[in-house]
């Protein structure tokens, strides 16, 4: 099988980053990293099946009987290779700042949504939403690429409360950037709210147009984001892992590029 429509990866990308996952293994091993018995699935199949549990994001038994191997085999190595792809992809990565250089930069927030869990009470919550999950900071170009994303904070957190720990203020403090109603007051240029028991003028109703038709390209990149069913579909997995997951699937696009 070529995996291309299970993983979104043609064969060559995915020979490539098999080779560097093989790299830690063997050539370059972590002890952290290799795995306690041999591989029954194949060390090229297994990092196929973690691509395609981030990118379809099904429950194990089906990954298992597509695989043909047992589901507590697709949780092993679900578990113990994901943080070597994350691993040998942040290589992969640019910082923020010398990815944005010489670019406007747009800003937008999205929830990844997850089950509920009562040991978090309220704290992953999102009332704009009315759903629980992760809210994550999205940077962006003009043309619609990925600049980076942020760590996971909790749903309940409003996108200005999230975008101020995330360290892009800092990484873009020298870049004009963009983002919506949800960031007045952060510096960003933003849509004006309408004034109070008064319509907006002719004037203000063309510059919030011209704003949110520029920073529709945040949208895009969103959306090319939920590529990987992991981010757009209910996250399954346990909520301490979501940090590794976000931060391959952030990671993937810019080995893909090259």
């Amino acid at each position: 099988m070529s995996w291309n429509v299970t993983t979104g990866w043609a064969t060559g990308r995915l020979d490539g980053l098999v080779v560097r996952v093989h790299r830690v293994f063997v050539v370059d091993p972590d002890p952290s990293a290799v795995p306690g018995r041999m591989w029954s699935l194949g060390l090229c199949k297994s990092v196929v099946l973690v691509l395609f549990l981030l990118r379809q994001n099904p429950v194990e038994e089906a990954a298992a009987e597509l695989f043909g191997i047992s589901r507590a085999t697709v949780s092993r190595r679900w578990t113990a290779l994901l943080p070597v792809v994350e691993k040998v992809l942040a290589a992969h990565v640019p910082a923020p700042a010398e990815a944005s250089a010489g670019r406007i930069v747009l800003i937008d927030g999205t929830l990844v949504t997850t089950w509920d869990r009562a040991s978090e009470g309220t704290t992953m919550f999102s009332g704009k939403h009315r759903d629980t999950g992760f809210n994550l900071q999205l940077t962006a170009t003009l043309a619609a690429g990925r600049l980076a994303v942020s760590e996971p904070a909790p749903g309940s957190r409003h996108d200005m409360h999230a975008w101020r720990p995330s360290g892009f203020p800092e990484a873009f403090t020298e870049r004009e950037g963009m983002g919506d109603l949800g960031y007045v007051g952060s510096g960003l240029l933003t849509p004006k709210h309408k004034p109070p028991g008064q319509e907006r003028s002719a004037g203000g109703r063309e510059a919030n147009r011209s704003v949110n038709t520029l920073r529709a390209a945040a949208e895009q990149a969103i959306a090319h984001l939920k590529d990987w069913k992991t981010s757009a579909t209910r996250y399954r997995n346990p909520l301490t892992r979501f940090t590794l997951v976000a931060k391959t699937i952030t990671a993937l696009p810019f080995h893909k590029k090259g």
